[in-house]
């Protein structure tokens, strides 16, 4: 499913939050991303229509299976990129806001690739530490 890069914003938002609070609701959102309420308010009545969230009648928010999978997906591809940058030497800040932006753009195959690179790296940085 390809959505906007707004609503993975939102669903990625909506994933940290639950997984640092515990619940989500609307003004949580608002906070988090320094956004209006009724722009927050809007949005989720779209991911709801999408049916990538649920609100229950408490108004906590709770991602879909379908919304789960995409914030998921995004959140991986901001944290592997932010760290990549970091590791490049890019201050942490850029490469967060970097990250951001890229995390929407790449194709499945280049971010797969990246990730392979990394992970081989990884390998081949601990093989060697073994031998010291």
């Amino acid at each position: 499913m390809k959505i906007q890069e707004s609503a993975e914003n939102y669903l990625e938002a909506i994933l940290i939050l639950k997984q640092n609070k515990g619940s989500v609701r609307s003004i949580d959102i608002a906070h988090y991303l320094n956004f209006s309420k009724p722009s927050v308010s809007i949005a989720m009545k779209n991911l709801r229509n999408s049916e990538l969230i649920t609100v229950d009648s408490d108004g906590f928010i709770s991602l879909t299976d379908a919304g789960h999978e995409i914030a998921e997906t995004i959140f991986e591809r901001h944290t592997v990129l932010s760290n990549m940058l970091i590791n490049l030497g890019v201050p942490a800040d850029i490469a967060a806001e970097d990250a951001c932006r890229m995390e929407h753009v790449i194709s499945p195959e280049s971010f797969r690739a990246i990730k392979d690179h990394l992970n081989s790296q990884a390998h081949i940085d601990a093989l060697s530490s073994q031998d010291k």
